[in-house]
């Protein structure tokens, strides 16, 4: 394809994608691209992806989805986070909170 010809070919596929960012279904490729994974990327990026073969748009459902299971996922791993950062300080049995912590000189 000539270059002129093809970044044509992208702008005007550019501009039927609505949004900033799009989800693509990858499609199989000579070179070992595997049909079905899905990814969000940017309205250029699908552009140039859909152009060449290696993407589609992927469907209102597909996307919804793909980006549900996304938001699970982060939700999951910021609650996984929080817990992470929990301190719990052990107080013996007669030892006043407000006492100062004992170094290791003292």
């Amino acid at each position: 394809m000539e270059i002129k010809t093809y970044f044509k070919k992208v702008k005007q596929v550019e501009s039927t994608i609505p949004t900033a960012f799009a989800v693509i279904a990858s499609l199989e490729t000579s070179d070992g691209g595997k049909v079905g994974s899905f990814t969000e990327v940017s309205r250029a990026l699908a552009a140039r992806m859909i152009t060449e073969g290696r993407g589609r748009l992927a469907s209102e459902e597909e996307a919804a989805r793909f980006l549900e299971t996304h938001a699970e996922a982060r939700r999951t791993a910021e609650a996984l986070a929080v817990t992470q950062q929990l301190q719990f300080t052990l107080v013996q049995p007669g030892e006043s909170r407000n006492k100062p912590a004992r170094g290791p000189k003292d």
